[in-house]
């Protein structure tokens, strides 16, 4: 008998990945495993690439990629449940130099996030506004270790949010 309070999480996430990097590994890390669930946020290294390396990924192309790997996903995993995160930056040590092309070039690809989660029906959980209310009162540093990584207490804002939802549509 099937214990259904049991789950396996399996994080395929891979620092410093791109959308392209990604879709790339779509078969192995994703529809190989078949999972009832998954989670997928991605877009702050597409911007951050660019603005260090020259190596970013723009948002028409991020946006296209992201759809061709759900549309993928769902052909190949018909009962999946997909929540979709959003991206999210904060003015911090990696970011502030570049803050303005940073800050926009995210929302851009936020932006596409939210998008293609309405286009395809996915659950959407919004995060800039979260780290921007929870920044007025407190150090950047203290939820984005540099503007970017999330440190253990900009985790748990994360785990936090993943969770209200994954309840949200685990009980439908």
């Amino acid at each position: 008998e099937e214990n259904h309070n049991e789950y396996k999480f399996i994080n395929k996430g891979i620092s410093g990945n791109r959308i392209v990097d990604l879709y790339a590994r779509i078969k192995c890390d994703i529809i190989n495993l078949k999972p009832d669930y998954m989670s997928i946020l991605i877009g702050i290294n597409d911007v951050w690439h660019e603005l260090s390396s020259e190596n970013g990924i723009d948002n028409e192309k991020f946006k296209k990629i992201l759809s061709m790997l759900i549309e993928e996903v769902k052909e190949a995993l018909p009962e999946i449940k997909i929540i979709m995160l959003e991206p999210f930056v904060l003015k911090g040590p990696a970011t502030e130099e570049k803050w303005a092309t940073f800050r926009s070039e995210t929302e851009l690809r936020a932006k596409s996030v939210k998008e293609v989660s309405e286009k395809y029906n996915l659950s959407f959980v919004p995060l800039q506004d979260k780290f921007d209310e929870l920044s007025k009162n407190t150090e950047t540093t203290y939820w984005l270790a540099d503007g970017v990584h999330p440190t253990a207490a900009g985790h748990g804002v994360i785990a936090k949010a993943v969770s209200e939802e994954f309840d949200k549509i685990h009980n439908l």
